[in-house]
């Protein structure tokens, strides 16, 4: 018997037992996404009213989220770096904290002091021949912030895939260890996503996208869609923070190969992924897929080493001078800032890259592109950042344009029913 399997059998635990590792007033990181680890997760919760002041600190998470229920107050307080569906009203009624900052700087406030953590709560697969456990499907987020708390309570899952790359945590530095053996959640994407608008949207944005471009794609109905318009595209490849189901279908169709990558060349990089089960089978111990940690996927100067990189970002508003506002609406913060500067400015340092803003042009019969944002909203991606915006009716080209071009551009790119009065306001300010 090899030593660490004895190590690891005397670490075997139950939730409720691992969770009494957590004392008042410390800080707990909670890995996210679709690697939630919900039987220690449940555990807290039951837990947490014996504990007073305990920090609980995660980007998006997916799935029921207890942990922010108004009886808990006093007792565990989210702080956010980035708002979840499940935890919006929490961060919007005070009763949870938001702290803004760029992804590939999100496990810098961990490593290095700022936000030290005592105990991480973790999701892994099984341990191989050697006792290393992968991250699996959540890698980026995670892997750096777990490698510098002081404790690790880890779910070990049978249904975990096990990824590749720089993804593993060996037995050893578990201090509990959970097996469990459940599905883990599913975000698929697919056409029933889709509309007309976010089609012609796609179409527009294959057109900037050559062959052999590195692309750079989040979740959603247009990143979706634009996979779907890359049939006719050859020796495309990936290096982005998450990935969905949408890229299987183009590896096996031959159209994404990696081969023309200039950086992990063969290789899709990504930080975690987000899908279907079919996904999560696909990425088990398969050589084509590395993830590393987020400071270096999402590292502007990483990406830019990619040759004709395309990153594709949304947008809530857009103001005429180019601002891009994505994370709040006016003053009532909505999600986060997460990868979309890192992207679009490493796209923008790419030997031809493609920085593109894409939205559709109306929400709610309001126009998203705008004269000026609203009052007390973010931006996100600069003016001076901003090169390509795309709505379903056509493409604005920026970088390197004059506030009176770029207010004709975007002007043009709007709901039809709003061009007059955006010429009107663009006008009153002087734009025109």
């Amino acid at each position: 018997m090899a030593i660490w399997t004895k190590i690891y059998e005397s670490r075997i635990t139950t939730p409720e037992e691992a969770v009494r590792n957590i004392k008042s007033g410390q800080r707990v990181f909670l890995t996210g996404n679709c690697s939630v680890p919900n039987h220690i997760l449940a555990a807290l919760v039951d837990y947490a009213p014996e504990l007073h002041d305990v920090e609980v600190c995660h980007a998006l998470t997916v799935g029921p989220a207890d942990y922010v229920h108004p009886r808990l107050e006093g007792h565990l307080r989210v702080n956010t770096m980035f708002i979840s569906q499940n935890i919006r009203s929490a961060v919007n009624e005070g009763r949870a904290d938001f702290t803004p900052v760029l992804l590939s700087e999100f496990t810098t406030l961990f490593k290095s002091g700022v936000l030290p953590v005592d105990v991480a709560l973790i999701h892994v697969s099984p341990p191989d021949e050697h006792g290393f456990c992968s991250l699996g499907i959540e890698v980026g987020l995670t892997k750096s912030v777990a490698a510098s708390s002081n404790k690790i309570i880890a779910e070990v899952n049978q249904r975990m895939p096990r990824t590749l790359g720089d993804s593993f945590i060996h037995v050893s530095k578990l201090d509990s260890v959970i097996p469990v053996d459940y599905d883990l959640p599913e975000l698929p994407m697919g056409n029933e996503n889709s509309t007309e608008i976010v089609e012609k949207i796609a179409s527009f944005i294959a057109e900037l996208i050559p062959d052999g471009a590195t692309l750079q794609l989040g979740i959603g109905a247009i990143p979706d869609a634009v996979l779907r318009h890359m049939y006719s595209k050859q020796d495309l490849g990936i290096h982005t923070e998450l990935f969905s189901d949408g890229i299987i279908d183009l590896v096996d169709a031959g159209v994404l190969t990696n081969a023309r990558k200039t950086l992990h060349t063969g290789k899709i990089i990504a930080g975690f992924v987000l899908g279907s089960k079919r996904l999560y089978q696909w990425v088990d111990d398969n050589p084509l897929i590395e993830l590393h940690p987020t400071e270096y996927v999402n590292d502007p100067f990483v990406i830019a080493q990619n040759a004709r990189m395309v990153a594709i970002n949304s947008a809530i508003e857009i103001d005429l001078t180019g601002q891009v506002c994505a994370d709040s609406i006016g003053s009532k913060v909505y999600s986060g800032v997460g990868g979309q500067l890192d992207f679009i400015y490493g796209a923008s340092r790419s030997k031809g890259g493609v920085p593109i803003i894409a939205l559709p042009s109306t929400a709610k019969n309001l126009s998203r592109i705008v004269a000026t944002l609203k009052p007390g909203a973010g931006v996100v991606t600069t003016r001076n950042h901003v090169h390509y915006v795309v709505t379903e009716y056509g493409i604005a080209h920026l970088y390197g344009k004059t506030i009176r071009q770029r207010a004709k551009s975007l002007i043009n790119i709007a709901h039809p029913e709003f061009r007059t009065e955006l010429t009107k306001q663009a006008r009153e300010l002087h734009y025109l």
